[in-house]
């Protein structure tokens, strides 16, 4: 009869010898790694700057596979491994577009790549297990929106990610439009107006007059609000209409995470392009999450949401998957 020390040491070994695939799809590309379970810290990786499609039935799986399949190949032919014994695809929009993902994928992998594991999970949950692993807590994500996620391990608490029109507050494109409004209230020679933010505006995106026009119509509208985020924190140390964007912004991303983190604690990380803005948006964050959550311990994410579709498919190739199976949110079939 094995000791326990036995039983762990041979999951370890086991764990040493098993690969595992993860795909972070989103809207800058399509990004696949494989690691061995047991190091996925020496991740083998390649990138397509391509996003995956999405159209009126969601998101295009035909389009997704037309990536991954090759990618995935040459990363194992390069890697010299097996068949994965476990995949998660974490995507944008998984949870409301993901239809024909979760119709199509299970068979296709299995017969392409041999895949028997197979995850399918929102960007939100790659995002939580990249930054906290499979441990209670919150993790905001925030890049050009902005989702809050938290589990207590039996349920998942979600809060905004509802898209620039309806809310992602707090986001990149809510701080970008906040600025541009600024900004053409400095034109208009309305209260709450900003010179400084005029000027970049002008700088950025051409005569102010002309601003309607050339948002609009795009496509990208979320990511060309976005654009102006930075802008309006290089303002923040000497405009006080900016900083009070900040100081804003701050309080919707406390208020998400409050919001989205179980009753029975747990920490509170931060992930996202976002937060690479740095002590304009730190600084009045850190001060009201300290208002909104006091004790909570506010820390870095361990990884990205390419990690996190790693954490899942080694926790999946172990059976020893912890976070909750929910909904769209996460799926296995």
């Amino acid at each position: 009869m094995r000791s326990a020390n036995q039983t762990r040491a041979a999951a370890t070994a086991a764990d040493a010898e098993r690969w595992v695939l993860g795909v972070d799809s989103g809207g800058s590309g399509l990004r696949v790694a494989l690691a061995r379970a047991g190091d996925l810290t020496g991740a083998a990786t390649t990138v397509s700057r391509e996003p995956v499609r999405t159209g009126a039935t969601g998101i295009d799986p035909d389009h997704l596979l037309e990536q991954l399949l090759p990618m995935a190949r040459a990363l194992l032919d390069t890697t010299g491994a097996p068949a994965p014994a476990a995949v998660t695809v974490g995507a944008a929009g998984m949870a409301t577009l993901g239809d024909g993902l979760r119709a199509e994928l299970p068979d296709v992998l299995k017969g392409e790549l041999g895949v028997v594991r197979l995850a399918l999970a929102g960007d939100a949950v790659t995002a939580y297990a990249g930054a906290l692993g499979q441990r209670p807590g919150a993790v905001v994500a925030a890049g050009t929106g902005l989702i809050a996620l938290g589990t207590d391990l039996a349920t998942w608490r979600r809060a905004d990610g509802w898209g620039h029109l309806l809310g992602d507050s707090g986001g990149g494109a809510w701080i970008g439009r906040a600025g541009l409004d600024a900004a053409m209230r400095a034109h208009d020679g309305r209260r709450g107006a900003s010179a400084a933010l005029l000027a970049l505006a002008e700088e950025r995106f051409g005569p102010a007059g002309e601003l309607p026009g050339r948002i609009y119509p795009r496509t990208d509208r979320p990511a060309a609000l976005a654009s102006f985020a930075p802008d309006v924190a290089r303002c923040a140390g000497h405009d006080p209409v900016a900083a009070g964007i900040l100081r804003e912004a701050a309080r919707h991303i406390a208020d998400a995470a409050a919001a989205a983190r179980p009753a029975e604690g747990g920490d509170v990380a931060l992930t996202g392009g976002l937060f690479r803005m740095g002590e304009p948006l730190l600084a009045p964050l850190r001060a009201e999450l300290a208002d909104r959550l006091p004790g909570a311990t506010v820390t870095d994410a361990v990884g990205d949401p390419l990690h996190g579709a790693l954490v899942i498919a080694a926790a999946l190739a172990a059976d020893d998957l912890r976070l909750p199976r929910e909904g769209r949110l996460l799926h296995v079939p």
